[in-house]
Order: structure tokens, then sequence, then C-alpha cells
């Protein structure tokens, strides 16, 4: 496969994807702004992760980070139930609670959460860690708000696809 994170976001775009977490946290700003950039002009939303970048809608901070030192929206990554309440509590407009099953991009990460971590949560959670179109439905069902994907649309030699049929599950 030859190509570029922008090819990627721009298929995921056309597939119907409206919000993208930039992590590429190792890049220089200016870098991650240009990235940003060009995912807003295919028409996502774009939220940062670990530090604000201009022109984003927010930003996405890790497990141990307190509140952002800026006015945005923002989330938290979570790795428990009660991770997500304290980011609750905190003021987070959101969470990521993962893994939610096993996963490819993290090797010998977990075990998953009990599904039962994913439901009666006071903020919206997004499940994270091995989603695919297979299991996007069911995390849905046990209570997660929606699902956040890297590597199976990131691997995939059609990453538009997998991003319609993901949208497919979890609109159903």
């Amino acid at each position: 496969m030859d190509r570029s994170l922008c090819d990627v976001l721009g298929a995921a775009a056309g597939a119907g994807l409206s919000t993208v977490l930039l992590r590429e946290t190792d890049l220089a700003d200016e870098e991650r702004a240009e990235i940003a950039g060009h995912a807003r002009s295919v028409g996502l939303e774009v939220v940062a992760a670990h530090r604000p970048v201009p022109g984003c809608a927010g930003v996405h901070l890790p497990a141990a980070a307190g509140r952002p030192g800026v006015a945005t929206r923002w989330g938290r990554s979570c790795h428990s139930r009660a991770d997500a309440v304290a980011a609750a509590a905190d003021g987070a407009w959101w969470a990521t609670l993962s893994p939610y099953a096993t996963t490819s991009s993290k090797p010998g990460y977990g075990p998953p959460l009990p599904t039962a971590a994913f439901s009666g949560l006071p903020l919206p959670v997004f499940a994270l860690g091995g989603i695919t179109p297979a299991n996007a439905a069911r995390a849905r069902a046990a209570g997660a708000y929606g699902v956040a994907v890297m590597g199976a649309v990131m691997r995939d030699d059609d990453p538009g696809a997998v991003v319609a049929a993901l949208l497919r599950e979890v609109r159903s």
C-alpha cells in the first residue's frame, strides 16, 4: 500500500466519516496543523490528540492528563469505568474506553474490558481497541455512544469501504 494519511482521510470522508482524531503526536505542531487543514478541506471535523492544534474542534488527552490549559471541548483516553466516571467529573465532553476487544495494533494490550463497562456512563464513551465492522454494532449495543477505529481502517486496501461498513453497523 502506497498511500498517505491524507489519502486515507479523503477516502474516509468520502465514505461518510464526519470526525477524525489526529494522533501523529510525534510530528511538529506545524505539520499537525497542515494535516488538520487537509482533513478539514475534505469535510472532516478534527480533534487533536494530546495537545491543541489551531483550527481543531477539540483535544483528546491521555489517561493521566488533567484538564486542558485552554478553553476547548475535550475528551480523555480511559481504560476502566472508574476512569470514565473521573473524566466526566473533571469536565470531559467524551472519553474513549479501551480495549473493547483484542487488537492487532497493540499486541498483548488488554485483556478486553467486560461489555458492561460501556453502559450507563455519565458522558459519551467511544469503544476503542479491536473495533471492526464485525463487532461495531455489538459495542454500541453494549452501551458505547460510538466507536473509534484506527487499525481496521489503516490496514485495509480500501479504507473507505471499511468506514462505510462501520457506519452501516453503528447506524443500524
